[in-house]
């Protein structure tokens, strides 16, 4: 099962090149969700103002060398790591569930594209099988245990909204991906099948519901945020200020009124404490 690529025994019913224009149709419709939602929620507009907003607030200016290290350490922290959860088993779920759609979205082109015939087509049919399972783990872990709603409101895990469209769906392909493979063949693999099909297509083609496009603005804003720190803008917000040093609480004197001239730490707040209380 894990090394026979699925798709070259489908190919005697169905022709690689329909196989292959689905592809391309999946790929039209999460580009065109992508500029829907952009459109839409006026995220590229205000990503844009907010860039201008922060240039004109800038305190220093960032050179391209600068800027070019920011996009590594973006790529190699938000992006391959996913350093921005801070909860350890959130972020390994995160990691599982990225890099298992990843490389189930890349061996199913390279298989279908490049080996669609072929019955043992090197490692793909290995890497397609490990994708599915990888992003299963990692995708059914957050929606059982991890989800916040789920973890810190007390809501059933089985509770369905339109935001859950695209772990849904995205656990849906997956699944039956397996199972038809598992059972290709026979007639209830071709119920797995149609389900496989239904639910890719469900995945891709409901972007503007979903937190699909998310994923393309994510290291765009994190490097924006990054920029920001560097050239002083601090994406227009306030500057910090120790409220220990005399020149601050000159310039705001409520502040030894009312916290003393060595305001104490004021302690972790509402992370204390895992969120728990439903």
């Amino acid at each position: 099962m894990f090394t026979t690529n699925p798709f070259s025994e489908l190919s005697q019913f169905i022709p690689p090149l329909a196989m292959q224009v689905y592809v391309i149709a999946m790929i039209v419709l999460v580009v065109l969700g992508t500029i829907l939602d952009m459109v839409h929620k006026g995220s590229a507009k205000y990503f844009f103002e907010n860039s201008k907003k922060q240039q004109k607030n800038a305190k220093r200016s960032v050179g391209a060398g600068k800027k070019a290290s920011l996009a590594v350490q973006t790529v190699l922290s938000e992006v391959l790591t996913s350093s921005e959860f801070k909860r350890t088993a959130r972020r390994i779920s995160h990691l599982f569930t990225m890099y298992g759609l990843t490389v189930f979205i890349v061996s199913t082109a390279v298989l279908i594209f490049a080996h669609p015939t072929e019955t043992h087509a090197g490692v793909w049919p290995l890497l397609w099988h490990l994708g599915a399972l990888s992003l299963c783990f990692g995708g059914y872990w957050f929606w059982l245990f991890i989800r916040v709603d789920v973890s810190a409101e007390g809501v059933p895990f089985y509770r369905f909204t339109r935001g859950d469209i695209f772990i849904v769906s995205m656990l849906a392909t997956c699944t039956f991906a397996l199972i038809w493979s598992a059972t290709e063949g026979s007639a209830i693999g071709w119920a797995f099948f149609a389900l496989f099909v239904a639910s890719s297509t469900t995945l891709f083609s409901t972007v503007l519901w979903s937190k699909f496009a998310h994923m393309f603005f994510k290291p765009a804003a994190a490097f924006q945020k990054k920029v920001t720190r560097a050239d002083g803008s601090k994406e227009n917000l306030p500057a910090d200020y120790d409220l220990t040093d005399p020149a601050v609480q000159a310039k705001f004197p409520d502040i030894p009124e009312y916290m003393g001239k060595n305001p104490p730490y004021m302690g972790k707040g509402i992370k204390r404490e895992a969120p728990r209380h439903y």
